[in-house]
């Protein structure tokens, strides 16, 4: 069971690594940048959360 528990939490780090690489890709101001940034880093903390069942 922990196992499977760390298994998804690595998971989850390396998609949120992954979609904040992609986000730093996309041709956007600056601005508009930092707060995608902020959106997927807020939603990848909430989900490692809901992991070590926080939520």
């Amino acid at each position: 069971m922990a196992s499977s528990m760390l298994i998804s939490i690595l998971i989850t780090f390396l998609v949120i690594i992954l979609v904040l690489y992609l986000v730093q890709r996309l041709p956007l101001d600056a601005r508009m940048r930092q707060i995608a940034q902020i959106i997927v880093i807020i939603i990848g903390i909430i989900s490692l959360l809901k992991y070590l069942a926080v939520f």
